[in-house]
């Protein structure tokens, strides 16, 4: 059985976990600033994951199907995340540096685009990474089946984008982590903050994140920044964080109120991961294969 968000959200493990996959995000980051920040706001993420899906289920018998515009704009204005000009815009992004291609004939129309090989890459390694994070927590083998098996990736992928998608819960983060998360940028910091959280402790109301350098944080994310400190700003207003030199505002506490709610809403994605990770095996692989975590419950 897939875990399921409740267990997430209440395991001890599943925060650490979140710790180390900031940490791996962070390295995504380094090693490709402009693909990355394609995931760096939510609503770049349902974006870049709605597409990709829409380019795995292209069916040549199928007339209209793939990525396109017409078909992302009408799957995102659907639930209004995002505007008609903001999806052309991304589409325009993705285009310019070589993240998608047009695919055929480039004088027919609708175009249809298909995900080039970075990005192909790109988001295996993030599918990776989030089965990673599951297998940490029950010793599982998820991460190296789908590498073995690399043909589950084009079920997992639809499934995980389209479910989440479809969840309120996800598709709208809580207010506190949608202050970071809407904004450009706002998730590689929120990544930042949570990687710096040496250890996660129930019985504490908040952590000490040390000190942070607006300037040099921002430099390394290519934002404004007078946007993060702005960002910072509020999130201190809002009690998400707390100066521990408030003359100074060098040094940082992040409040543990914040982390409960971040790894609440964390906790749907991974459920919705776990999800489509077992049927796609079920589907796919011979059914000893599914049977790839202890049926024990997780620890903490």
């Amino acid at each position: 059985m897939a875990l399921t968000a409740e267990e997430l959200r209440g395991s001890c493990a599943f925060r650490e976990a979140l710790r180390d996959y900031s940490v791996e995000l962070q390295g995504e980051y380094d090693s490709n600033p402009r693909l990355a920040r394609l995931l760096a706001s939510h609503q770049r993420w349902l974006l870049s994951q709605s597409a990709f899906a829409l380019h795995l289920e292209y069916d040549p018998a199928v007339p209209g199907s793939g990525l396109t515009t017409t078909r992302l704009r009408e799957v995102i204005t659907s639930v209004n995340a995002a505007s008609r000009n903001t999806v052309l815009n991304f589409l325009d992004q993705l285009l310019t540096y070589r993240f998608i291609r047009v695919a055929g004939d480039p004088s027919r129309r609708p175009r249809r685009f298909e995900a080039t090989e970075i990005s192909y890459n790109a988001m295996m390694r993030w599918t990776v990474a989030n089965l990673a994070v599951l297998d940490r927590l029950d010793g599982g083998t998820r991460a190296p089946t789908l590498m073995a098996h690399p043909e589950l990736f084009r079920l997992i992928q639809p499934h995980v984008a389209r479910r989440s998608f479809e969840h309120e819960g996800w598709r709208e983060p809580p207010p506190r982590v949608a202050m970071f998360l809407w904004t450009e940028a706002g998730g590689l910091v929120m990544d930042e903050l949570v990687r710096r959280i040496k250890a996660t402790d129930p019985s504490v109301d908040r952590y000490d994140i040390g000190r942070v350098d607006a300037r040099a944080m921002a430099e390394h994310f290519m934002m404004s920044r007078t946007h993060l400190q702005r960002l910072l700003r509020r999130a201190v207003e809002e009690k998400s964080l707390q100066w521990q030199d408030p003359v100074k505002k060098t040094h940082l506490w992040f409040m543990a109120d914040l982390l409960d709610e971040y790894c609440g809403w964390q906790a749907i994605k991974f459920a919705v991961v776990d999800e489509a990770y077992e049927k796609a095996c079920a589907r796919l692989l011979p059914q000893p294969e599914t049977q790839l975590r202890p049926a024990a419950g997780m620890e903490g």
